[in-house]
């Protein structure tokens, strides 16, 4: 009995004619054998969450730098909650939620510490720039497995990659999990804004609050339930008019009130000089990276400049002071 070829009639038999099904993913890099129990969207997100990079999500920034508080996100809970919206949505509509998973929670793996002030960093000193949904999927394509990479599906690096608000995914559930990802990062930085102090519920604008609810959990709700509305039985994902213009004018206040917000991003230059720091250090030094990426340049013929991004933008936040500390502070000077 073959397990993975009754799941795929399955997913033919139940899932929306607009669903990607399994059976029909134009492959891998590499071709390999099939897995006789898991279709391939599924080995994908196993693979994701056994990956080194995912575990590492934990200790990177989402928002706020270092936080005095147990309960602030960190990239890692961005990506469930990133992952959970989607799978709710996926569900909904009857779209292949093991490919919506998979690409969600694979979404961010290349993201830099420190959130996006690392990002920008590494993108004004490197030449060949820095974007973290195309590191993203440089990390699965090529840094995980000691540059194996972990050879995942043309559908979930198409999602990874188009996951922005810039991108244009070829699936619906890339594109369920593009819309995921800002309905996410809208909710919870508001959640742990006002967790620092720096928000009140009462501080989003009237129109706002009677477009799309008063309070973040109602807000939320109201974002899937109008995307499955608008969505269901429709070759497109979408929203309906007024509610995407209500979620553009919150982003905005988002912006005005947090995203540059000097009480809130006040410690992100200092973020953006170490990884400068350490990007020169190991650009004059690549004889003190890992072996690994040693490896990237003298055997695979990768350019410097690339894989010392590849190294510091991979670090965790607490690795990248650590390393800092390390080159540049006195042992005697730390205590």
């Amino acid at each position: 009995m073959n397990i993975r070829e009754n799941l795929e009639r399955w997913e033919e038999e139940h899932l929306s004619p607009y669903a990607t099904l399994s059976k029909n993913s134009c492959g891998r890099l590499r071709e390999e054998e099939q897995c006789d129990i898991r279709p391939v969207f599924q080995r994908d997100r196993d693979r994701i969450i056994h990956s080194k990079s995912f575990r590492r999500l934990k200790d990177k920034t989402q928002v706020f730098l270092s936080p005095m508080g147990d309960h602030y996100r960190t990239r890692l809970t961005h990506t469930l909650e990133v992952s959970q919206n989607a799978r709710t949505i996926a569900k909904a509509l009857q779209l292949n939620e093991e490919l919506v998973e998979a690409i969600a929670l694979g979404h961010d793996l290349g993201h830099t510490p420190f959130g996006h002030s690392g990002e920008r960093a590494l993108n004004r000193v490197c030449p060949y720039g820095f974007d973290h949904a195309q590191q993203s999927v440089r990390t699965v394509d090529l840094l995980e497995k000691d540059g194996q990479g972990l050879n995942l599906t043309f559908e979930v690096r198409d999602g990874i990659r188009n996951h922005q608000t810039k991108g244009h995914p070829m699936t619906l559930e890339g594109c369920v999990v593009r819309y995921s990802d800002k309905i996410a990062y809208i909710h919870h930085d508001m959640d742990d804004a006002i967790r620092a102090g720096i928000l009140k519920e009462t501080d989003v604008p009237k129109g706002i609050q009677e477009a799309i609810g008063a309070t973040t959990g109602e807000r939320l709700d109201c974002f899937i339930h109008d995307i499955v509305s608008n969505s269901y039985g429709k070759s497109e994902i979408a929203m309906s008019p007024p509610v995407e213009e209500a979620m553009r004018d919150l982003r905005k206040f988002m912006f005005d009130r947090v995203y540059l917000n000097p009480e809130a991003k006040g410690e992100e230059g200092k973020a953006e000089i170490l990884m400068e720091t350490l990007y020169d250090y190991y650009l004059h030094h690549l004889e003190l990276l890992p072996p690994e990426y040693q490896m990237l340049v003298e055997r695979k013929g990768e350019p410097g400049e690339r894989v010392v991004c590849d190294y510091v933008g991979a670090m965790t936040d607490r690795f990248a002071i650590a390393k800092y500390e390390e080159i540049y502070i006195p042992r005697s000077w730390r205590y």
